[in-house]
């Protein structure tokens, strides 16, 4: 009986080991995707809504590219790689897109955000409706792999 009762408390404390040392992604700071896009995101309130800014590195707009703001929110829960959403109305165009997704942390602690997103441009009529949403996909990484600063919900 003592060595199952000794067995039992090896088993919990590495049980609970594996889940404290376990990294949680947070969404606060500097991202880049795969096109050179970068995006900034500020703490992450208690509500899970964010904000931020976004520049481009790609447009079909025949303006100047500007950086454009972001708003959005992620689902609080105890798992550590949250999902998200967020929208960034371009300030050069009458465009707007939507993106959401999900913060993963990989075994070697690197933070991915996985994301789909819509682009809606704005066009003169209904029967130009057929083509003003595109589709895409976008893996952003942490830029200098670093936060700036944690998340008031970072322990959720």
């Amino acid at each position: 009986m003592e060595k199952m009762g000794f067995s039992l408390i090896l088993v919990l404390a590495l049980v609970t080991l594996s889940t404290s040392s376990q990294e949680k992604c947070i969404l606060t700071g500097t991202w880049q995707n795969d096109l050179g896009s970068n995006m900034t995101i500020s703490a992450v309130n208690e509500a899970g809504q964010f904000s931020g800014s976004y520049l481009t590195a790609v447009s079909a707009a025949k303006k100047p590219i500007l950086v454009s703001p972001l708003n959005g929110s992620q689902h609080i829960d105890n798992l550590g790689q949250p999902t998200f959403g967020f929208t960034v109305t371009w300030s050069f165009s009458v465009s707007t897109t939507v993106f959401v997704g999900q913060c993963f942390v990989d075994h070697q602690g690197k933070e991915t955000l996985q994301t789909m997103w819509l682009l809606r441009e704005k066009v003169k009529s209904a029967e130009d409706n057929w083509n003003a949403t595109t589709v895409g996909t976008n893996v952003f990484t942490r830029i200098n792999g670093q936060n700036m600063g944690e998340s008031v919900r970072s322990d959720l």
